[in-house]
């Protein structure tokens, strides 16, 4: 009987099309199939985090579909550093099958696994999942990587082809799974945390009934995007941030589909694998400006504007808006991340630093390479960023963006009286709605934008 080996479930918690778990059930080996939920990484988080609860419901799927096809799922809750080479060597498994993870820490991670590993004649074996390209797989005719995105783009649609779409046909192998059970999973309140989803269901079928939905609507994709009111985005980012759905699965429905709104959509599956392979390639980025000459700016970062900022008290209704949107789902559209983002940066001058520090404690979608990417490119202090002279301007942006308001009526109601002109500048509305009071009901703006905008262009100027 052949010695089993390890699937080491990570960022990919599904079945389907799902490259390391086929490599594995290729193999030969009967498979045992792991998730850990890592206290290295769960220790800092608060009993509330969202993200959790997404992930316990998503690997509870799972397991019921592992079980379905006469296997189980063993869940541990430890250490990964600790808990995988203890199991390898508990199970006296040859090898350990996972797909390759991108971010600093966890290559680290994946490091300190395959030695201790190794001591014990096991192997660590990674496979790319995650993304369409990796790593060096996109490089600039010096071997050199991309550090502009229409260049990176144009590249990346030369190499596309219907090969790297395949999906892997996990289900043809699934009889290589071993035969067992295991002890039953932790709950939520014995990992230490609490049910915080409200509107997100996790697991593969949630993710399917998403992308189902998305598909009647990608035509529409391009002209949509932009307006948090409309039903215009995939919200598919959290499933494909954990891997409740594959990447190749997605993009390959989009280059297919063909269409302005599909290529649109195309167009941000390549900017994921940009951010990715640019962390990869620039891990300092994770922690410092990628522009040299902005790592030493010296922001005012007040934090009682900050903590306005944070619980939507700026008194600019589209950034309150958006925030209150974060605060309440965990989820905030797109253009609004951009445009709070600037807010936070330009406007109000605190580092980006402390902004992507918020998304990344409360965005459920929270993916490093993405969320730095994101914030250095509204900063100015990324790779192919917004020019630092270019600055949103909060009241144009709502008012082209959601020129009815129904965003801001929906987690800004106590501006609802307002009309759909003063609504977007309630300080610059001559007759305000009687019993309305500025600065009772709704608060003062912080600042002044045309002279925060000044000073932003001094203070980036300087460098």
């Amino acid at each position: 009987m052949p010695t089993p080996i390890i699937f080491w479930f990570r960022r990919d918690l599904r079945i389907e099309d799902n490259a390391g778990l086929y490599h594995a059930l290729k193999s030969g080996h009967p498979v045992r199939c792991l998730f850990v939920f890592d206290t290295d990484i769960l220790a800092s988080l608060p009993a509330s985090d969202r993200r959790i609860d997404f992930i316990w419901q998503s690997v509870d799927a799972l397991q019921h579909a592992l079980q379905a096809a006469g296997s189980d799922l063993y869940v541990a809750h430890g250490s990964a550093r600790e808990v995988v080479p203890a199991l390898a060597r508990q199970w006296q498994t040859a090898a350990v099958f996972a797909n390759r993870d991108y971010e600093p820490q966890a290559t680290l991670r994946d490091a300190e696994v395959s030695r201790a590993l190794e001591q014990d004649s096991c192997t660590l074996q990674l496979f790319k999942d995650q993304v369409i390209f990796e790593s060096d797989e996109v490089l600039t005719s010096t071997r050199r990587p991309y550090t502009v995105f229409t260049p990176y783009k144009n590249a990346w649609l030369k190499k596309m082809d219907s090969f790297f779409l395949q999906s892997y046909p996990t289900q043809r192998y699934l009889h290589q799974l071993e035969h067992w059970q295991t002890p039953a999973s932790h709950s939520l309140e014995e990992l230490g945390f609490t049910e915080g989803i409200s509107s997100l269901r996790g697991g593969s079928m949630a993710a399917e009934q998403l992308f189902a939905d998305f598909m009647s609507r990608i035509v529409y994709y391009k002209q949509w995007r932009d307006f948090p009111a409309s039903k215009g985005v995939s919200y598919l980012s959290t499933h494909l941030r954990f891997g409740t759905i594959s990447v190749r699965k997605l993009a390959q429905f989009a280059w297919q589909q063909g269409g302005e709104g599909a290529e649109c959509w195309l167009g941000e599956l390549i900017w994921r694998d940009f951010y990715q392979q640019l962390l990869w390639h620039f891990p300092a980025a994770a922690h410092a400006s990628f522009k040299e000459e902005y790592r030493q700016l010296v922001f005012e970062n007040r934090e009682d504007w900050l903590q306005a900022w944070q619980e939507g008290r700026t008194g600019f209704p589209i950034v309150d808006a958006a925030m209150r949107q974060l605060n309440h789902s965990g989820y905030m559209h797109n253009r609004l991340r951009m445009i709070a983002a600037s807010f936070l940066v330009k406007d109000l001058l605190i580092d980006w630093r402390k902004g992507e520090a918020y998304f990344a404690e409360k965005l459920l979608d929270f993916d490093l390479a993405a969320n730095n990417g994101g914030w250095q490119w509204a900063a100015s202090t990324g790779c192919d960023a917004q020019p630092y002279f270019r600055i949103f301007n909060p009241v144009t942006q709502s008012e082209k963006f959601d020129p009815e308001a129904k965003f801001i009526r929906r987690y800004v109601p106590e501006l609802s009286p307002l009309n759909n002109k003063d609504i977007h500048a309630p300080w610059l509305a001559k007759n305000l709605p009687m019993g309305f009071q500025l600065g009772r009901d709704y608060p003062q703006p912080l600042v002044d934008h045309a002279v925060q905008r000044q000073k932003a262009l001094a203070l980036f100027g300087k460098n």
